[in-house]
């Protein structure tokens, strides 16, 4: 069945460590839908990320600690909607799909589980997005779209206003001056963001998250559309030309 959501307010709470020490806990819970990524978690960071969650955009990558950590992750109570993206080869119904089989396990051990699979049309329809964005074609260039991108898109889909808490702009990590933060706020002593934002960007052999072309995708967006950045501060100045009112097509 296809997911049924709208909110007027949305946070989308990223994973980066600039939400450290940030105290945004209160205002972030205070909104009317909150989005979380993979496995981030809320247990002990509360007071910066806020201890609600209304949907969680999780890549098959991430299902095995979702599945250790799932007396967290998964709590029910809360009604959170889960949706779960991947290579169609991991979304396949014969027997073969891993993050379908472990889906079909968990419903069965949490039957009140809201979990939904992103359909290979719609997978496609993220490619065809990214490439129309950018001019790139995602897998000639040998880009994995991150989670990130799954997750603003779908927020752009479902939200009339998203807040995002954690996202810096895509300049940032050239700025000789700009501050170290780890990569993952729940992972302290983990790579820099930066180191690995860089290094996704320039990568060249094997496939790489394009984490700063997303950025200024998102940047873009964020002209036109309801969107507005916290953790750091930032707007993205106006440009003096026309941009379509109409959010994109996926």
């Amino acid at each position: 069945q296809p997911l049924k959501m709208h909110c007027r307010d949305c946070a989308l709470v990223t994973s980066s460590g600039h939400l450290l020490r940030s105290q945004q806990g209160p205002q972030i819970d205070q909104t009317e839908c909150v989005i979380r990524m993979n496995d981030a978690p809320t247990r002990g960071y509360g007071r910066d990320v806020g201890n609600r969650t209304s949907l969680r955009v999780i890549a098959h990558s991430s299902i095995q600690r979702i599945l250790r950590n799932r007396h967290d992750l998964l709590n029910v109570s809360q009604g959170t909607v889960f949706i779960f993206w991947g290579p169609s080869s991991y979304m396949r119904r014969d027997g073969k799909g891993q993050v379908y089989n472990n889906l079909h396990l968990l419903s069965q051990v949490l039957p009140r589980l809201k979990a939904f699979m992103i359909t290979r049309h719609k997978m496609l329809q993220f490619d065809e997005l990214f490439k129309r964005e950018t001019g790139k074609d995602r897998k000639i260039s040998n880009t994995w779209l991150s989670t990130g991108w799954f997750t603003m898109t779908i927020a752009l889909e479902l939200c009339d206003r998203i807040n995002v808490y954690g996202m810096v702009p895509p300049d940032f990590c050239r700025d000789p001056n700009h501050p170290s933060v780890p990569y993952h706020y729940y992972e302290p002593f983990g790579p820099d963001e930066c180191t690995m934002y860089l290094s996704h960007e320039r990568g060249r052999k094997g496939s790489h998250h394009r984490f700063i072309t997303e950025k200024r995708v998102f940047k873009n967006w964020a002209r036109t559309f309801n969107i507005h950045f916290f953790q750091p501060d930032w707007k993205p100045e106006s440009l003096a030309i026309n941009h379509p009112e109409n959010k994109p097509v996926f």
